[in-house]
């Protein structure tokens, strides 16, 4: 059975931080790249940030370079998502997503996180 399930999510203050963890069963995590993606109220899902599954490549969204650091720990199943100087518009459900590109990809259920400011 496939699981992505994520942790870490909660309400911060603006300028705090989260750690955002996913962790994965069921399929090779080491074969998949590793996605954040978000979705505001009223807003379509967007991708925050990726890691590739060999050698690490990262990518982030513009609105959260040099805030959020994507991360992935293959021994343990895990991706993480470091997010530093929170602001009001990170407000999001945050979802982990694993693709690959000869594999089905898989969602998770996603973790709210809020900012106040």
């Amino acid at each position: 059975q496939v699981q992505l399930v994520e942790s870490g999510g909660g309400l911060v203050q603006s300028g705090g931080s989260l750690r955002l963890s996913c962790a994965a069963s069921g399929f090779t995590f080491s074969m998949y790249t590793m996605s954040w993606y978000r979705q505001a109220p009223g807003k379509e899902r967007e991708l925050v940030a990726s890691i590739a599954n060999v050698v690490s490549i990262t990518t982030y969204a513009d609105s959260v370079k040099g805030r959020f650091t994507i991360s992935r720990d293959n021994a343990k199943n895990t991706v993480y998502l470091q997010m530093n100087s929170l602001k009001s518009e990170d407000t999001a459900v945050y979802y982990c997503y694993a693709k690959s590109a000869w594999l089905p990809d898989y969602w998770g259920q996603g973790t709210q996180v809020t900012v106040s400011s």
